[in-house]
């Protein structure tokens, strides 16, 4: 028998939300409102900045829209073939940087998903000390420099290849996964490698796809490491680079030592470049990996 005209449970026709509902919806949307404002508004000024002649910019005129339309200070880093030789070596440091980063916080939190595992604690323990203390500068310098590694790629990638938050979150996203799958899979006579890579990798493609864009983005804005461990300007990260540049129109600024009007312009606007091209590259890659960073998150918070 058929029933005519029966509706499915759920809201009652004609329902209109409640007064607190909406009230809710109209703080929630001016709050939201409030925030992509607030977080937009400076980056939008340092880019409006960096268009700007330096003339504007001193008189306070620049706010949100380039004043005096003027590409000097871009044509001048741009122009700089040591520019672009280090902004490569930032993108080579910044993928297997990355790449280390990714394998063996991946192996690490697997392993520490595993309750049965002996020692688990001391591990955990481990790991959680170093977010809290370290040997420090001169102790860690000494160790890069024993090891050989002060001159090379390896000084950049290798000291902070593990970070323990990231650490944390993926193993609690491993512990959230069905213990089920893993025994299925022992059944059907895969190893502890074949299971994490056949079985747990492609589940877990939200919080790896937002480990890769924390570390990315730790070490393409990284500048610190390259600048104590490397002595040669042909190895810098772009970082160091701009780095050095702005301290150099700074200091000959602040020193009356600026000799023609190019000069004068890069040194007033220098910083304002200096920003635009380091995030435009993790801006632009931001879009492909947006959609699993909420997941992601929240994925690998199921459980502490």
């Amino acid at each position: 028998m058929v029933t005519v005209g029966r509706r499915r449970p759920g809201r009652p026709r004609g329902h209109r939300p409640g007064r607190g509902r909406r009230v809710f919806q109209a703080v929630n949307a001016i709050v939201l409102t409030g925030v992509v404002v607030v977080t937009l508004y400076p980056f939008v000024t340092i880019v409006a900045r960096s268009l700007s002649d330096e003339a504007e910019i001193i008189a306070g005129r620049v706010n949100l829209i380039p004043r005096g339309f003027d590409l000097t200070t871009y044509r001048l880093v741009m122009s700089d073939s040591m520019f672009w030789t280090n902004y490569r070596n930032t993108v080579v440091y910044t993928v297997l940087a990355t790449a280390i980063s990714i394998v063996l916080t991946t192996c690490y939190a697997y392993v520490l998903a595993k309750p049965h595992l002996r020692g688990r604690g001391a591990l955990v323990g481990v790991a959680v000390f170093t977010m809290f203390f370290s040997g420090g500068l001169i102790p860690n310098y000494v160790l890069v420099s024993s090891l050989g590694m002060t001159n090379t790629i390896w000084a950049v990638v290798v000291p902070n290849a593990i970070n323990v938050f990231n650490l944390l979150v993926m193993k609690a996203f491993f512990e959230s996964l069905p213990t089920e799958l893993e025994e299925a899979a022992a059944v059907d006579g895969l190893n502890t490698y074949g299971t994490l890579l056949r079985i747990v990798l492609p589940l877990s493609k939200a919080v790896v796809a937002t480990m890769v864009l924390f570390y990315a983005v730790s070490f393409w804005n990284s500048w610190f490491t390259a600048f104590l461990y490397l002595d040669r300007q042909e190895l810098f990260p772009v970082t160091v680079y701009l780095r050095n540049l702005i301290a150099g129109a700074t200091g000959a600024q602040s020193a009356g030592g600026v000799a023609d009007d190019d000069a004068v312009q890069a040194a007033a606007t220098l910083q304002s470049v200096t920003i635009v091209l380091t995030t435009l590259p993790i801006l632009l890659v931001y879009p492909f990996v947006q959609r699993y960073f909420v997941s992601g998150v929240m994925l690998g918070a199921v459980k502490g």
